[in-house]
């Protein structure tokens, strides 16, 4: 309702009162009042950061937990890592390597070594028995190149990237404590503080409600997504293959551009005579190294711009495959865990049951279980005395315990049938989500195809107009015929 009509509105109740009640209502004074009243400038509170609280609406917001709800650019909002290679090995005897590690969501910068990421893999693993935890790239002990630092330190980036934009796994204490953490001995330190944690189902507030909270078609859908993340991870692994051979081309491209230019440096500096006898009085070749010393230097240039295009390619195409391809693989072996672990605990439990109900079938039908005597002389409360053991059979208390023994094992082992049944069922549900985490990463391939694509236009205009650049320069070291008919075509 505007101001205009909430004016009217009082107008013409106040003329509605005094008519009726005989009593005179000041409507224009009510008028100003209520002018100065809507058009002041009120001041403005200072709320001061409200990110946690639109974080909570959010969460709130979304409503079914086993609903991801995020986007990708929702998941790279959660944090971002640096991981960089500190420039001198560090111990006495036995060097290491060290990596600061930067986190801007806790404004932390720590150091870290390779068995501190170890120790979180470790425990990580051991909480988030169900969630998506990429997989450490392996650790050299002789030899360690340059290279291979450099490829461990983006794969140790990809693996933290992953595990601080995770929406469950994030959250957790241990993955602040690697964050923050700025005391000696990480490695024992994180394992000595969160050793005695226990997994994700235990603490977990989903975990009693899993059977609710799991869709009915949870098992059909596993199956089918299961494969077709493995068709899309193999389609994914054959476009990374693709882009690290447009990396090594473009590096293989400015090796031979610098070698083009040396080679034409080494002719230009040639210093033997260049007589009538030789040249026959022409002085074609004296030219000719003149322009060789200018185009050598255009060379080196193509050279250089190559090597930005490979690094543009490696760090914007391959890279960011390489974060896809971990967190498929990472999927690969969350489905891996599941069928060896839960499920196969699950056979085990429910083996054991049918073995108990044949055992007390068997021995209810024949009168006669000599296992179960044997178990029930050394684990029952109260000892039978006198039990008199015919040829014929074992008395009836005897039978009568031997049943009752059965039947209690057979609750027990009904009690850890049902936890490993809301077990699986909180497992799936973990699948469940964590399969929709992965379908969110998928939009890393519209921006690696966006990025091939603006990588590609540049590192090309850049070549052709160095490329343009060295054009003049070597028509003028032609001779005019050479010159003119190159020009011709």
């Amino acid at each position: 309702m505007c101001t205009n009509q909430i004016l009217l509105l009082l107008s013409n109740c106040a003329t509605f009162v005094s008519a009726k009640y005989g009593r005179s209502v000041a409507v224009r004074k009510s008028h100003c009042s209520l002018e100065r009243i809507l058009f002041a400038e009120l001041p403005v509170p200072a709320l001061g950061d409200l990110s946690e609280v639109t974080l909570l609406a959010q969460r709130l917001h979304r409503g079914n937990p086993a609903k991801l709800n995020h986007t990708y650019s929702d998941i790279c909002n959660l944090d971002t890592i640096e991981v960089n290679l500190v420039p001198e090995k560090k111990g006495i005897f036995l060097k290491h390597v060290e990596y600061q590690v930067t986190s801007k969501r806790f404004n932390s910068v720590v150091y870290r070594r390779y068995n501190d990421f170890v120790s979180l893999y470790d425990l990580l693993l051991a909480r988030f028995l169900y969630r998506l935890i990429p997989k450490l790239p392996p650790k050299k002990i002789v030899g360690a190149d340059s290279q291979f630092l450099e490829e461990r330190r983006r794969s140790l980036l990809r693996f933290l990237t992953l595990i601080a934009r995770h929406p469950v796994v994030s959250e957790d204490p241990i993955v602040q404590f690697f964050f923050t953490y700025t005391g000696d001995e990480t490695q024992h330190k994180i394992r000595d503080v969160f050793r005695r944690v226990p997994d994700e189902f235990a603490t977990s507030e989903l975990s009693s409600r899993a059977k609710e909270l799991m869709p009915p078609e949870t098992l059909t859908e596993f199956a089918n997504s299961r494969d077709q993340i493995r068709l899309i991870l193999l389609g994914i692994s054959r476009l990374k293959h693709i882009a690290d051979s447009l990396a090594i081309r473009s590096h293989n491209y400015a090796v031979d551009m610098a070698e083009l230019g040396n080679q034409l440096s080494t002719l230009a500096a040639e210093q033997h005579g260049t007589g009538t006898w030789v040249t026959g009085g022409s002085s074609l070749w004296q030219d000719m190294k003149k322009g060789f010393h200018v185009i050598s230097k255009e060379f080196n240039l193509l050279s250089t711009r190559a090597l930005q295009q490979a690094v543009r390619e490696e760090t914007m195409v391959c890279e960011r495959l390489n974060l896809l391809l971990d967190i498929l693989v990472a999927h690969r072996m969350l489905c891996e865990r599941h069928e060896r672990g839960v499920s196969t605990d699950h056979q085990r439990a429910l083996s054991t049951m049918l073995s108990l109900k044949k055992r007390q079938m068997q021995g209810v039908i024949r009168g006669t279980d000599f296992e179960a005597v044997q178990s029930v002389k050394s684990q029952r409360f109260t000892v039978v005395k006198n039990i008199s053991v015919t040829s014929c059979g074992l008395t009836q208390s005897v039978i009568a315990d031997t049943v009752e023994y059965l039947e209690n094992k057979m609750v027990s082992q009904e009690s850890v049938i049902a936890n490993v049944e809301l077990r699986n069922c909180f497992s799936l549900l973990c699948l469940h989500m964590e399969t929709q985490l992965v379908h969110a990463h998928l939009e890393i391939l519209a921006t690696v195809l966006q990025s091939l694509v603006s990588v590609q236009i540049r590192g090309h205009s850049e070549l052709a107009e160095v490329w343009k650049l060295i054009e003049p320069t070597i028509t003028k070291c032609l001779p005019e015929k050479l010159a003119s008919g190159s020009n011709g075509g």
